[in-house]
């Protein structure tokens, strides 16, 4: 019996059954042989979002986007997170996935699937502020947030932090993303991306942010899965800067970046990288790095079994 490798099947099935929940991503991807999607395999993106830091940056990106309050509230008014918070996980890593890996025609079929669910996201927020999920500055807030949460996940927890060069060309990257929403402003270096969430004039404490944050906190998932889950929250913290920090009403936990880290290394070793890069690689015909991917490579019958 290979203990390791048991450990390993059991890890790859309690993440993959949290996104089992929507629409199959890349479920047509190989009819699109030679086409490099929007961001393409030489990309920093297809190695950001590969890697078991993005689970992080994907909690990360839900908590600071709560700040804003007219985000948080059209996601209090019109979001269905609390009856089904693992659809709504679903949903988002299908859209990051189809844009980052996806063809052409995926990444354009992803963002108008947003762009739609966006259109009746309107209302007015509790400081009589009128809010519009498709205004190009609540947009803006919701994107800029999710690119820096992934960078700031893959710059503390990722197997190498990247280069200035590297980190901005991401922000790059992922702007590409951003404009086809209609989002701006997009900053186009990671330290301009910083500085413009940290000191974003929007940013103020609602009720809708507090409700948000204690579901965040504390989500209604199985009790080994929520004991997992509770770890990657407490090191997300740790890479929010402290101003968020206090105005979200977090404080860092004692180890919580060196649990962090374990967890991470741990998830990396299990899970490999995300067989959705392996998948547009195999659509590129570009050669499969040897010893990334644990993982098989996805194919439609799979998924559907």
């Amino acid at each position: 019996m290979n203990f390791g490798r048991d450990i390993q099947d059991s890890v790859v099935r309690a993440v993959t059954s949290l996104f089992a929940h929507g629409p199959v991503p890349l479920e047509d991807t190989l009819n699109y042989t030679g086409d490099p999607g929007l961001l393409g395999p030489d990309s920093v993106s297809w190695r950001i979002l590969g890697d078991s830091s993005v689970f992080v940056g994907g909690i990360r990106a839900l908590v600071v986007q709560s700040a804003h309050p007219e985000v948080a509230a059209g996601v209090e008014d019109h979001s269905t997170y609390r009856e089904d918070p693992l659809g709504r996980l679903s949903r988002t890593a299908v859209y990051v996935t189809e844009t980052t890996y996806g063809a052409i025609p995926e990444v354009e079929a992803a963002v108008a699937v947003v762009r739609k669910a966006h259109r009746p996201i309107t209302g007015t927020s509790e400081r009589d502020c009128p809010y519009s999920a498709n205004r190009p500055e609540m947009a803006a807030w919701v994107h800029n947030v999710l690119t820096n949460s992934f960078l700031s996940a893959y710059q503390a927890f990722g197997p190498h932090p990247l280069s200035t060069d590297d980190a901005d060309r991401f922000v790059t990257e992922q702007s590409k993303v951003g404009a086809l929403l209609g989002a701006a402003p997009l900053p186009s270096t990671a330290k301009e991306l910083q500085a413009w969430i940290v000191n974003h004039p929007a940013a103020a404490v609602s009720r809708a942010q507090t409700n948000a944050i204690e579901f965040l906190r504390d989500p209604p998932l199985a009790i080994p899965v929520r004991v997992g889950y509770r770890l990657l929250f407490n090191a997300a913290v740790t890479t929010i800067p402290e101003p968020l920090q206090r105005q979200l009403g977090l404080a860092e936990s004692r180890w919580a970046d060196k649990v962090g880290r374990s967890s991470i290394g741990a998830m990396r070793w299990a899970l490999g990288a995300s067989p959705s890069w392996q998948l547009a690689l195999t659509r590129c015909n570009r050669p499969i790095p040897p010893g990334i991917f644990r993982q098989p490579l996805p194919t439609k019958d799979a998924q559907h079994d």
